[in-house]
């Protein structure tokens, strides 16, 4: 597959940039604060199907002073958005094919998660909503100063639905992801360090720099090694402590015959 062309990421509110080993996905609606539509995320699940074996990272960033202001709201009124359908309209789907919808909305944030890449948001100014939930499915946060995070939807009458749910519970734990949610409350650069839902905070100025510092730090190892190490990680919660050791044991035999055949080239 390929990733979709200029004209159509556009349509969807993005711009892309490969370079080497890392994919840069920009959000660009600044005009909206990069308000997000269903276009947005099929986008994002078309890169991500059509993403190749030799990119190591992906970064996820916005254009102008905010990282997105979350679901463009003109999605809850009767006429919706120009070729899509109204959240009322969606609600009067049958229960299956509304199932399926949701899931293909889900599929543009899920494929972040993937052993093989390492995703990286860099976030400035508010991240609502929608746009939260794509920050916490990637891999690594890297936040500015002034960054503002806030989960709105149950303000709206609706939940989050993007995948966002289980990464703030693992970062936060129950108790604080409730609280975050049901009151749609700010959590800013230092609460949200303290949290676990920053990897690091930095200077607004230097945020790009920072990410291209990060970036050029996780594409120095082996690829292989990374993503093995990814897999491992994300599969420890569910492993008891021996589960685990066991688990390395086998990935680590995989690594060292993948290195010594390289050594036999």
């Amino acid at each position: 597959m390929t990733y979709p062309d200029a004209e159509s990421l556009a349509a969807a509110g993005l711009r892309l940039e490969l370079a080497a080993e890392v994919l840069t996905i920009s959000l660009a609606r600044p005009e909206s604060r990069n308000a997000q539509t269903p276009a947005t995320w099929r986008a994002l699940a078309a890169i991500g199907a059509a993403l190749t074996h030799d990119v190591r990272v992906v970064v996820i960033r916005g254009d102008g002073p905010a990282f997105s202001s979350g679901l463009d709201r003109a999605m809850f009124a009767p006429g919706g958005v120009a070729g899509e359908s109204s959240l009322v309209e969606l609600a009067g789907l049958g229960e299956e094919e509304l199932a399926e919808v949701l899931g293909g909305f889900q599929a543009g944030f899920g494929w972040l998660r993937r052993a093989d890449i390492v995703s990286v948001a860099a976030v400035q100014g508010a991240a609502v909503g929608a746009g939260f939930q794509l920050a916490l499915t990637c891999d690594l946060r890297l936040v500015a100063e002034d960054v503002r995070f806030a989960m709105r939807e149950a303000s709206l009458g609706i939940v989050p639905d993007l995948g966002g749910t289980k990464p703030l519970v693992d970062a936060v734990g129950y108790s604080r992801a409730l609280e975050i949610c049901a009151t749609g409350r700010w959590v800013e650069a230092a609460e949200a360090r303290e949290l676990g839902l920053a990897t690091a905070v930095v200077p607004s100025q230097r945020l790009d720099e920072s990410v291209a510092d990060l970036v050029a730090a996780l594409t120095a190892p082996l690829h292989g090694a990374v993503a093995a190490t990814k897999q491992l990680l994300l599969d420890a919660a569910d492993r008891s402590y021996d589960q685990q050791c066991h688990a390395e044991r086998t990935v680590q035999a995989s690594r060292l015959r993948d290195l010594a055949a390289a050594f036999d080239r």
